[in-house]
């Protein structure tokens, strides 16, 4: 394994056992609005090139996009898939910025180019999806990656079936906070946004003040199957 590829699965594999980050939509809108913005600018200048060096360029801009949106994933958001498409995202774009510049060589100095490029996008694709399955795991309690044959369908079924318990338990505690904060004459006109993970849930937006603030997090706890209350909003 060369020296780049041990690189990108180290760094790959830390995001996986990153701590939980504290979602807040809120912030998370503003990061990536930020990045889509200096995309936006960076791609500009590229328009003072031309062939491949205007490609390599755009290229260049899109992968700074994406690792900007995965950066502002593990900071604000608290959901596996999120995490997942972001990462494979990101080896996707490294991978069509490695292509262009692969574009620039001829024979067999391009083929090793490419080789190695497809290499390294397959590996950090990989590895995002075993995140997610390590994620997965912890949250359900059945490894079924030792199995094979029929027994690892049937365990692999059996999680399917225990995520998919675990989301519409999650849906559940979602909808009844949001009826919970409609019921509050001080809330119900405030845009508190709510999202739930494996019974924790996470509350971002603007209100007045501290206490709508306190009262949006109290009337959270107070929903049955709610094992934790992460309480992102703001005073504006």
């Amino acid at each position: 394994m060369n020296k780049l590829l041990m690189l990108v699965l180290a760094g790959a594999t830390s995001v996986s056992f990153a701590a939980t980050p504290k979602t807040d939509t809120v912030a998370y809108k503003a990061a990536t609005d930020k990045a889509a913005a200096m995309y936006k600018s960076a791609k500009a200048t590229c328009d003072t090139r031309s062939g491949n060096a205007k490609d390599v360029c755009e290229e260049q801009a899109k992968l700074d996009q994406k690792q900007a949106e995965l950066d502002a994933t593990m900071k604000f958001k608290n959901d596996k898939n999120s995490l997942e498409k972001a990462r494979i995202a990101v080896a996707d774009a490294r991978y069509e910025l490695d292509e262009e510049k692969c574009d620039a060589m001829t024979g067999a100095s391009k083929d090793s180019c490419m080789s190695s490029a497809k290499t390294l996008q397959t590996a950090a694709i990989n590895d995002a999806k075993a995140g997610k399955q390590h994620a997965d795991v912890a949250q359900t309690g059945i490894d079924c990656t030792t199995m094979s044959g029929t027994d690892k369908a049937s365990c692999e079924a059996r999680s399917k079936t225990e995520l998919a318990k675990d989301a519409v338990a999650d849906s559940m505690i979602t909808t009844k906070i949001k009826t919970g904060l409609m019921a509050e004459p001080s809330l119900k006109s405030l845009d508190v946004k709510v999202e739930t993970n494996n019974g924790k849930v996470s509350l971002s937006g603007f209100v007045p003040s501290q206490a709508e603030a306190d009262k949006a997090a109290a009337v959270a706890r107070d929903v049955k199957g709610v094992n934790d209350v992460q309480n992102s909003l703001r005073v504006k």
